[in-house]
């Protein structure tokens, strides 16, 4: 499974990430990029870029024969797909090890099994995870028993997907039909399959999830991370290790992600995401990311590892080069993402030409980006500008570090929710650690209040 040129099938911030760490590594890099994203830094950082077609994604990012041949064409044995596009899709698994091309991840009979949600719950079941009570549905009149019987409020969602697509709660059986046309509808547009499931609505949930790293034969767990701050069921920012989780909750987080990827036999670098349910201090099996994810930056600065650096070393035939033992948790980390996108108008997006950008440049801090002064954002994709990542010795240093770094960064030309993450910083509830996922959504009037001021760092 040797390689030294790796095809990365991605765009923006991760593939400049990838593509650094293969430097890194002494290994060459082809990036495919569509016309929309011709001249951007990932083209320009790479040692040969190759156009995959037009800007929509369905006509470049995600056309598979496009892709493989692309990554033929330039000489590349490895695929590296970061994350979102075809990351998680078991038929872009199948075509390349078809071709002869070593796909960075894991196998895709696992790609298949974790992406199917029933399927993964039912495997989670089988390692004895446990699981949001729920069950399939295929027509509102089943939805309507299962909710009955799981007991109002209920979520429904897709089997096929993520990232809150085709996803609805439902507050009462007068809802449900509505909500079950729109979730169907939903799913149907984004992953090509209306597949429902019903699941028990948990109030005032966090999202917790553990990053696992297995070689086929063993599993390890790097920690955890919280990712409660989201709106409409996206992640906004995220910190690791999760606040004010009780140890021995943390603990069993960890033993059950090691064990369903375990029962796996799980090759790569994946993400378990679990439900908590701080009331009555219990977790539950949400679903696993087979894929780097956004939030990997505050795991590394925990870790101080290169998960891209570990996943290629794995994709290329090495055993795990730790022990559990050996992995050592050092302080608090933050992850806020800036996106082209203005909260005062419903978060509606911001596309357009940034006329002038300043990232902060401090020992403790991290930025991922492609953007640079005179980039010009496209419509066509998601509205992700950069990470800011920053790291302390404890929490409370940890959010004097981000209060920091978000008033020394400048962008002009576009709207940001950069305001919204100085105002989420500056709040009580966020200071004192443990938000819920409903949290944002709930403080959001007084978050985005006019003439809100963030407090000094």
């Amino acid at each position: 499974m040797s390689f030294d040129t790796v095809f990365v099938a991605n765009r923006g911030e991760i593939a400049v990430r990838v593509i650094r760490t293969c430097r890194a590594l002494g290994l060459r890099t082809v990036v495919g990029y569509s016309e929309a994203d011709r001249g951007s830094l990932p083209t320009r950082l790479a040692d040969r870029a190759v156009c995959l077609g037009p800007a929509r994604a369905a006509d470049s990012y995600l056309r598979i024969p496009t892709v493989v041949a692309a990554a033929l064409g330039t000489g590349a044995q490895a695929v590296h797909p970061g994350y979102g596009f075809l990351s998680e899709n078991p038929e872009f698994g199948r075509q390349c090890a078809a071709a002869g091309l070593v796909l960075i991840g894991p196998t895709p009979a696992q790609l298949e099994r974790i992406g199917n949600k029933l399927a993964a719950r039912q495997a989670a079941i089988e390692a004895g995870v446990p699981v949001v009570p729920g069950e399939a549905v295929d027509t509102p009149e089943a939805a309507q028993r299962a909710a009955a019987a799981i007991g109002y409020p209920v979520l429904l969602k897709a089997v096929a997907g993520g990232g809150g697509r085709g996803m609805k709660r439902v507050d009462a059986p007068a809802e449900l039909a509505e909500r079950f046309a729109l979730a169907t509808a939903e799913a149907s547009a984004a992953f090509g399959d209306p597949r429902l499931y019903v699941e028990a609505f948990v109030a005032t949930g966090r999202h917790v999830e553990v990053q696992v790293l297995g070689d086929g034969e063993r599993v390890i767990h790097l920690g955890e991370r919280d990712c409660s701050v989201q709106r409409r069921y996206q992640k906004v920012l995220e910190e690791a290790g999760a606040p004010r989780l009780a140890p021995t909750l943390r603990t069993a987080l960890h033993e059950a992600a090691v064990r369903f990827a375990a029962s796996l036999g799980y090759r790569g670098l994946g993400t378990v995401e679990c439900l908590v349910d701080p009331v009555r201090e219990a977790f539950y099996f949400l679903e696993m990311n087979a894929r780097i994810q956004v939030e990997h930056p505050v795991t590394e600065m925990l870790t101080g590892l290169d998960l891209v650096a570990e996943q290629i070393g794995i994709a290329q035939g090495a055993a795990l080069r730790l022990a559990q033992s050996e992995i050592r948790f050092q302080g608090h980390a933050i992850e806020c993402r800036i996106n082209a996108e203005d909260p005062s108008q419903d978060f509606r997006p911001s596309p357009g030409t940034v006329r002038m950008v300043r990232w902060p440049d401090a020992p403790h801090v991290r930025v991922d980006t492609h953007v640079e002064s005179g980039y010009r954002i496209p419509p066509f994709y998601d509205s992700l500008v950069a990470k800011l990542i920053v790291h302390g010795a404890d929490r409370a240093r940890a959010c004097a570090a981000m209060r920091e770094a978000l008033a020394a960064t400048r962008i002009e030309g576009i709207a940001t929710n950069l305001a919204l993450h100085q105002a989420i910083l500056a709040d009580t509830d966020f200071a004192t650690g443990g938000v819920d996922t409903n949290w944002l959504g709930r403080a959001l009037p007084r978050l985005l209040a006019p003439g809100l001021q963030a407090v000094p760092a």
